[in-house]
């Protein structure tokens, strides 16, 4: 059990890593602006900016609650009859449950919000 969670520890530092890594090797094909140019063509917000940042942890985060709910899953499996163990992996499963609920809830909450500062309001034109 305690090799399981050493590889799910260590699956998820290089998910995230890769994750984190992806944008930033994504930026090597931006143009650099010319000299007395007004700088990049498609130049981003600020808010834009932010809600990419935000997109980018809510989905390292998402990913995290499915590794946990995998592990929860894994460990009710392999119980055996141990009370306690069934009992903490009916917890963990529980609470990835409850954390991917609430990560959806947040996505949408930012990609409400992020709809209406890209549009510029409800009204907006």
């Amino acid at each position: 059990m305690k090799n399981l969670t050493k590889i799910a520890k260590i699956s998820t530092v290089i998910v995230t890593a890769t994750m984190i890594a992806m944008p930033l090797l994504a930026a090597a094909q931006f143009k650099v602006p010319e000299a007395g140019g007004t700088g990049l063509p498609n130049q981003a917000r600020i808010s834009e900016i932010l809600i990419t940042i935000i997109n980018i942890l809510l989905a390292i985060a998402g990913l995290v609650a499915v590794i946990f709910l995998i592990v929860g899953g894994f460990r009710y499996i392999t119980a055996g009859g141990n009370e306690e163990a069934s009992e903490g992996a009916k917890k963990t499963i529980t609470n990835a449950i409850i954390g991917i609920v609430i990560i959806i809830l947040a996505f949408v909450i930012v990609r409400v919000i992020s709809n209406a500062l890209i549009s510029g309001g409800a009204g907006g034109v």
